[in-house]
């Protein structure tokens, strides 16, 4: 048994087109709200450290710390 090809005119042509469009703006309206969480969820965490100190920042306070503390005799 053979298929018959069913013809397709421009209309049913234009109307696939039309479905995998909308199809595929609907996953990028997906794709943007989850792009939207997580740039707002980046820029709470850039908030929260940019008021912490980094651990080399420390390291060279506490030896400059150490280094005052010795010479004015103050270090225990």
């Amino acid at each position: 048994m053979k298929k018959q090809k069913k013809k397709v005119s421009m209309g049913d042509l234009a109307g696939m087109v039309q479905r995998g469009f909308v199809s595929v703006d609907e996953r990028f309206n997906k794709v943007d709200k989850a792009f939207e969480v997580n740039t707002r969820e980046h820029e709470a965490i850039s908030l929260r450290l940019d008021n912490v100190a980094y651990r080399f920042e420390l390291v060279e306070l506490q030896k400059r710390v150490d280094f005052l503390e010795k010479k004015t005799g103050i270090k225990k």
